[in-house]
């Protein structure tokens, strides 16, 4: 599991993560920012406490915590992986960047450094809240200038609100920048 950031709408489903580790008799290893963690390890205290213990027939879901340094190169599940660091808010969140595909939720900029360490990509998600200006996202116009400025062959924008209809947005982004939309799969080579 990699985590963004610590924000409930990207964390929430935390608890959901038992039914793998009860499928698979380990832990689930959890990766992402320090502080992400930490703050999980403190949010979710009744997983991480060895000291809580559950009823029988009941279960907690088994994780380790592995957090991440942003622009360390490492291997999670197989896949080089590259967390980045971006700004949003008064906080930060990560990106994340394997092979020629990158997925970045809840930032509010793409900063040059990181930029040059997009460049190149087959598959870019990225966060658009909506059309008009916000403190800690991107918005639709700032996403679509981010992935024209990466070159990505393929963009597609999530953490869309539902102010903005699927079709009328789709009709309305440059050729290679699509909504995304819940269920979608993506096929990378």
């Amino acid at each position: 599991m990699l985590y963004t950031h610590e924000h409930a709408d990207h964390v929430a489903g935390i608890d959901d993560l038992r039914v793998f580790s009860e499928r698979e008799r380990r832990d689930i290893p959890v990766y992402g920012p320090a502080a992400a963690l930490e703050s999980l390890r403190t949010s979710h205290r009744y997983i991480f406490d060895e000291s809580v213990t559950v009823l029988p027939g009941t279960s907690k879901p088994r994780l380790s915590l592995h957090p991440l340094t942003p622009g360390a190169p490492t291997t999670v599940a197989g896949f080089d992986l590259l967390p980045l660091a971006f700004p949003h808010g008064t906080g930060e969140v990560f990106g994340y960047r394997s092979g020629d595909a990158a997925y970045l939720t809840d930032v509010k900029s793409v900063p040059p450094t990181a930029r040059a360490r997009l460049r190149g990509l087959e598959l870019l998600v990225i966060n658009a809240l909506w059309w008009r200006a916000h403190p800690t996202h991107l918005s639709i116009d700032e996403a679509i200038a981010v992935a024209e400025d990466l070159g990505a062959v393929r963009t597609i924008l999530t953490h869309l609100t539902h102010e903005t209809g699927h079709a009328d947005l789709a009709a309305r982004l440059p050729r290679g920048i699509e909504p995304g939309y819940d269920g979608l799969t993506v096929e990378l080579r």
